[in-house]
């Protein structure tokens, strides 16, 4: 949602009225969510039949649809594109209705080849098809984030706040109580007040209490017995970074999970394929262009082609990274103590040029081949960067979580415009949120679309 809803408090006196059920209404939104889907890939196959062969409505068009419907159907009820979120969130409903259109599209395309159906398949039609398919879901998607915001007050969810003497919690709900002034005590084993527990947790979809130490184990006991999806705020699992409550049966204890890494070994075997693919075609295509450019660069002043510094990788583990050399050989700064500043008289001829438009950093494409970098990913900085006056990690402890990954040819914080040299702490801290930001939501198809971004800023006024 672009803007949070009003927090609605709720006192309760006298009978109390439990929360409507809002499952219902989540689900006719997903139907027609489906049925929309459904009618823009028919209307934009059939439109580009129309369009390109001139015929309406034409057969090849048609079968297009049929065939890709139900493969999209399938993804996209796997991959959540019918979830609670999408109900609020229109950019995550976009981008997960675009993963489930090109992922059917792959498989279509795979089908057709295997049954030697291409001959009868139309490239273009296929091409237009799709596009028009997701101009359509997309802007389906938007207005009905819009209109649900409107009418249902951007609340998709029924979530309750339970405040038991604990802190305060500042999201939207849609109701709060105060469980003193209502009567309602978790450590009462009486009928009664169980079933005005009951009562004010019936329809519940997320139930959250913050209540002191001594009371937590107790409202744990009863969100259990009422079988609600509940939370406990825990100021100390905050301070910890938890995600999450691991049990250890054998040694009958609870730990709390701080740390599970940003990758899991799919992704990171899908990442790293990627990355092989990538770089090994690119310098393939590249050679020519890349030896004449070493040549230029040592017929300048006969120095070494390569600059090589200690950056440091995945893992705060430093690692020699491989540049084209852009200063004269004097005046290299090995451990980056002084970053390049506009108008810089270290720089060679050859070297302002490919620093401008970031050719300098091509030679990092052996670093990726090598595992030890990535095409897409956090930026490796030298170990004596600064950020005004301070080392980069001074200025915030959080620096040293960027390394969960590994360092990347371009990244989120380069294509929003957070690069080249960090002349006050505000730069370090911009970059920095962009670089965690990736870090908790990385995907494949987020790593083209840095990509294609990245295309459009090669040239950059930061870039020198």
């Amino acid at each position: 949602m672009n803007a949070l809803p009003e927090i609605k408090d709720m006192e309760l006196r006298g009978e109390l009225l439990p929360a409507p059920s809002l499952e219902r209404r989540r689900l006719r939104a997903y139907l027609l969510f489906v049925v929309t889907d459904v009618a823009a890939i028919f209307i934009a196959f059939l439109a580009a039949g129309a369009l390109y062969l001139q015929r309406f409505p034409d057969p090849q068009a048609s079968n297009q649809a049929y065939l890709l419907l139900p493969i999209y159907l399938t993804i996209a009820l796997y991959q959540g594109t019918y979830s609670i979120r999408t109900l609020f969130d229109y950019r995550f409903a976009i981008s997960r209705s675009f993963g489930a259109l090109a992922i059917s599209a792959a498989l279509l395309a795979f089908v057709a080849f295997y049954l030697k159906a291409g001959a009868s398949f139309s490239r273009v039609t296929l091409t237009l098809g799709l596009v028009g398919a997701g101009v359509l879901i997309a802007l389906s998607r938007r207005i009905a984030v819009h209109l649900i915001e409107r009418r249902w007050d951007g609340f998709v969810r029924n979530r309750l706040h339970i405040r038991d003497g604990g802190d305060e919690l500042a999201i939207p709900f849609n109701c709060i109580v105060d469980a003193r002034a209502a009567g309602i005590d978790p450590e009462a084993d009486d009928p009664h007040s169980l079933d005005l527990l009951g009562r004010l947790l019936l329809n519940q979809d997320e139930v959250v209490v913050s209540c002191p130490l001594d009371r937590r184990a107790a409202w744990a006991f009863v969100l259990k017995a009422n079988g609600v999806h509940g939370e406990i705020l825990s100021p100390t699992a905050h301070e910890l970074g938890a995600l999450n409550v691991k049990h250890y049966e054998a040694a009958d204890a609870s730990t709390l999970v701080v740390s599970a890494g940003p990758l899991g070994l799919r992704a990171r075997a899908l990442k790293r394929a990627f990355d092989i693919a990538f770089s090994t075609l690119a310098l393939i295509l590249l050679l020519p262009f890349l030896c004449l450019l070493a040549l230029a660069i040592w017929l300048e002043d006969r120095g070494p082609v390569l600059f090589v510094q200690q950056r440091t990788g995945r893992g705060n583990r430093f690692f020699r990274m491989y540049k084209f050399r852009s200063m004269r050989t004097d005046s290299s700064d090995a451990d980056g103590d002084r970053s390049t500043a506009r108008g810089d008289n270290r720089l060679t001829r050859i070297g302002r040029f490919i620093r401008a438009y970031s050719i300098d950093e091509l030679p990092q494409l052996l670093n990726v081949l090598k595992g030890e970098m990535s095409i897409v990913g956090p930026r490796p900085h030298a170990p004596g960067s600064l950020a005004g006056e301070k080392k980069f990690w001074q200025v915030d402890a959080r620096y040293w979580h960027r390394h969960a990954l590994k360092p990347g040819l371009t990244g989120l914080a380069q294509v929003r415009g957070f690069r080249g040299t960090a002349e006050r702490e505000r730069d370090l801290s911009d970059r920095l949120q962009a670089d965690l930001e990736y870090l908790a939501h990385w995907s494949l198809f987020r790593d083209l679309a840095i990509i294609a971004q990245t295309l459009l800023v090669l040239r950059h006024d930061r870039a020198y």
